[in-house]
């Protein structure tokens, strides 16, 4: 489906039923904004991963402008605060007063930062392996300094400077740091699991335009970290303990500047922990929604 708003058009797509039968009543669920990440990355890997919180949410998957099935636009239009701009479009759009967002990596960015504009719209937020501040990118260029392959720091400083130029360079980095994203990467995928990752690739449609506008642009001089303590809504702070592109220290000091939030480290994931560490992912977000976030449903 798509919304026509501010100048543009997004992609959204609902799973779940927002109003279920309970007895003599229609009780309503929660609605959970999925926000991906990148920029420049699209919806479609949290598909169907993310099914299960739907018996608990009526799922809402975006696509940012520019990327995935959104509309495409100005390279210089891909920015976080028309990212966050065009949420709370959507959200009025779909006549919806109060959102969950879950928001992975950049999406968790967007997540802070419209918590911080839009208080009173959000019923609670989820934030897994993000960041509050540009000083992710200093963390992540030293890991791979020590620790990345010489094809793997060739192609990061491809993203450090926001200069790919092309979908097939842009496929190349996440094929090289596929090892890094994942601590159950398989370096010798059988025929089948290759057919998977084909697959998704083709399912999926990454922007390297709003990947460049990002890491060569605005996210050098993104800082929220004065401003998250007055974030007041339930917050859920996920981290991985081997994650090389926002290192585990983030969303510890994420935990630590927003009141009575909860945080939670994934000790055998990197940055693909719905990957990495599927089922405790599940119980944790489940936990965390039924004591903080359902109780006001």
């Amino acid at each position: 489906m798509y919304a026509h708003i501010n100048g543009t058009r997004i992609f959204f797509d609902v799973e779940g039923m927002g109003w279920v039968p309970d007895g003599p009543i229609l009780r309503e669920k929660p609605v959970c904004f999925i926000l991906h990440g990148g920029p420049g990355g699209d919806h479609t890997g949290y598909k169907p991963g993310l099914t299960p919180l739907s018996e608990h949410m009526q799922l809402v998957y975006i696509d940012n402008r520019g990327s995935g099935h959104s509309d495409h636009g100005p390279q210089e239009s891909y920015t976080l605060e028309n990212n966050v701009a065009d949420i709370d479009a959507l959200r009025r759009h779909l006549g919806l007063e109060k959102v969950v967002l879950h928001g992975h990596s950049y999406g968790g960015m967007v997540a802070q930062e419209y918590a911080l504009r839009y208080p009173d719209h959000v019923a609670g937020l989820l934030l897994l392996t993000t960041s509050p501040s540009y000083e992710f990118l200093h963390k992540a260029k030293k890991i791979v300094e020590e620790k990345g392959t010489p094809e793997m720091k060739e192609i990061t400083a491809v993203l450090w400077e926001g200069q790919f130029e092309s979908q097939e360079q842009l496929n190349r980095f996440y094929e090289i740091m596929a090892p890094m994203y994942s601590v159950t990467h398989n370096a010798q995928p059988s025929e089948e699991e290759k057919q998977r990752t084909l697959d998704a690739r083709a399912r999926s449609n990454r922007s390297y335009h709003a990947l460049n506008q990002g890491f060569g642009g605005f996210l050098k001089t993104f800082d929220l970290r004065d401003e998250l303590p007055n974030i007041t809504a339930p917050t859920l702070i996920m981290g991985a303990r081997h994650d090389w592109i926002t290192p585990v220290e983030e969303s510890v000091e994420i935990a630590q500047r927003i009141p009575n939030s909860e945080l939670v480290i994934f000790e055998n994931s990197s940055h693909s922990v719905i990957k990495d560490e599927y089922e405790k992912y599940l119980a944790a977000v489940v936990s965390f929604l039924k004591r903080r976030v359902l109780p006001a449903f």
